[in-house]
């Protein structure tokens, strides 16, 4: 956007009798049981901001059912009203119903707070010929009135001086709608944008959906404007309030209330800690990713794809007391270690793999918060409960190091791990294939010992989700038990190739005249002890590119 004075200190006619600084102080004066929270106070001090023309474009992002439509939609407009009279105000939501509930409801605080019978007196009233719910002017000689329609209506004749945007979304079956999408960017784009007057404000305000929602669209537009070098672009302030505090301490990240990670918000409905642990765990990981997180991630995934993931039904491990046993392959753990010996700090995980062949299972899982002792019980109870697992892979940073150092003389197979300069995207990408292809294999929700759900939709955010230690750990388990084995058979080819460039032609043709001699003969393979293959030949002609074994025959 250009600079310029705000269109609502442009109108505005500052009258003696304002006295309440803040929507919530309006709020509270007609009604005292409103409830304030940080997360109120917060909108509070953002639309402060937008009626003093500090912001322009702001995009406000709160789970469900903690007032912020009522606060902004309601009071927030009531309040621009009350500050300056004069202001063409136009409220659309994704139905029309919806959008004239708020117009009621102001229009009724203007019509009942009049002064009489001892009641707070606005000094604001309604033209006696607006008679329409959704469409009505003040009296003279204020200017200003609200125009209150669905997404899909029409505002055209009618200046904005303020523009809010409520839910634009229904749910998420008008979220996945490409076509329901399309229709309200051109709503956006075709019927709002055109109607605002010089510099005016717009607030929308919304439960994220999907990641093509109005307010991903909105904000995509301006990345791609940013990107072409347009100087003069609509440019969003975007204030996205979790349900709980994700932020990654590790990435210097705060949390925008100032809450401690893995801390809920405080709800105006008074939900308690308990109550935001089971809707939670009653939800999605998508839907709570979305809706509660605002964080929605690709449908398909970007790194990891949803689709590519392959499921098991039939654990390949049996039980034997407080033990998990397979009768065959290679098992290891992969960890994931956090910088702060605090409980309030980034996730440590810790994973264990199988690979049986080209193919890796993840059999288990472990993921939470944990202090530095608390990692250290992790290890050991991992080990004890999957005790065949072999290697132990530690990232090489962290509390990584002093992990392996106090385990050590206990645990065997503890190898610490280092990320070398490859990016964590870096890394991710280099073992992508392996998913895609089909070889990497997660349980059922039947079956799984651990959270499958919220593993594969870390992944599909990744690498712009809030958290990444799932993916570390998955990194560094694929890139041992299968990039590296790849690796091992061309070096394997490579060492081949190279003894066979040496030979002479002599050398050649005698033995290629030795193979035809042997190929004409039924063959008995001998179980190769490389344990690159998993005790099969990989042959080259008549001989293991792995062990050098060369292949037996045997007379019929």
């Amino acid at each position: 956007m250009s600079g310029g004075t705000s269109v609502l200190a442009d109108l505005l006619d500052p009258p003696a009798k304002r006295i309440y600084r803040t929507p919530g102080a309006l709020a509270k004066a007609l009604n005292p049981k409103t409830r304030q929270t940080p997360a109120l106070d917060l909108i509070d001090a953002e639309l402060v901001g937008v009626a003093e023309g500090r912001c322009e474009r702001l995009i406000i992002c709160m789970p469900p059912q903690e007032g912020k439509s009522t606060r902004i939609s309601r009071y927030g407009i009531l309040w621009m009203l009350y500050r300056n009279p004069n202001l063409r105000v136009v409220l659309i939501s994704y139905g029309e119903e919806m959008a004239r509930h708020f117009s009621r409801q102001i229009r009724g605080d203007i019509t009942t707070f009049d002064g009489t019978e001892g009641l707070t007196d606005l000094g604001l009233r309604i033209q006696a010929d607006s008679r329409a719910v959704g469409n009505w002017r003040l009296a003279l000689p204020a200017q200003g009135g609200l125009y209150a329609i669905g997404l899909y209506g029409s505002i055209t004749g009618k200046p904005v001086d303020l523009l809010v945007i409520d839910d634009p979304v229904k749910d998420f079956r008008a979220a996945d709608s490409e076509l329901l999408s399309e229709q309200a960017w051109q709503t956006w784009m075709a019927v709002a944008r055109p109607r605002l007057a010089p510099n005016a404000p717009v607030v929308v305000v919304l439960t994220r959906w999907h990641e093509q929602d109005l307010a991903g669209r909105l904000l995509a537009k301006q990345a791609e404007d940013e990107a072409a070098g347009v100087e003069n672009h609509d440019r969003w302030k975007v204030i996205n309030i979790p349900a709980q505090a994700d932020h990654d301490i590790e990435k210097g990240e705060a949390d925008i209330l100032g809450r401690k990670a893995g801390e809920f918000m405080i709800s105006v409905r008074g939900r308690t800690r308990e109550q935001w642990e089971a809707t939670k765990a009653a939800t999605a990981p998508r839907i709570w990713t979305s809706l509660y997180q605002g964080r929605p991630s690709p449908e398909a995934g970007d790194v990891f794809q949803r689709t590519w993931w392959k499921r098991y039904d039939i654990p390949p491990w049996t039980r034997e007391g407080t033990s998990c046993l397979v009768p065959d392959g290679e098992l290891v753990q992969s960890w994931d270690m956090t910088f702060k010996d605090t409980s309030s700090s980034d996730y440590v995980v810790g994973q264990v793999w199988l690979r049986r062949g080209a193919d890796a299972f993840l059999v288990d899982q472990v993921r939470a918060r944990m202090t530095f002792t608390e990692t250290i019980t992790a290890l050991q109870s991992l080990t004890a409960k999957w005790p065949q697992t072999t290697a132990k892979l530690v990232e090489d940073k962290a509390n990584g190091p002093a992990v392996i150092d106090s385990l050590k003389k206990e645990i065997g197979g503890l190898i610490p791990v280092n990320p070398g300069k490859d990016s964590k995207t870096g890394r991710a990408r280099a073992v992508s294939p392996f998913v895609e292809s089909g070889n990497v294999h997660l349980p059922t929700e039947r079956v799984a010992l651990f959270n499958v759900e919220s593993l594969i939709e870390e992944c599909a955010s990744f690498p712009n989700g809030a958290h990444d230690d799932q993916v570390d750990a998955l990194s560094q388990a694929l890139k041992r038990l299968l990039l590296h084995a790849v690796s091992a058979q061309a070096e394997a080819f490579h060492q081949l190739a190279l003894e066979r460039l040496a030979q002479t032609p002599l050398e050649v043709v005698q033995e290629a005249r030795e193979a035809r001699e042997r190929l004409a003969r039924p063959r008995a393979l001998v179980r190769c002890p490389s344990p690159q293959n998993l005790n099969k030949h990989l042959y080259r002609g008549d001989v293991c590119a792995l062990c050098g074994q060369v292949r037996e025959a045997v007379s019929v």
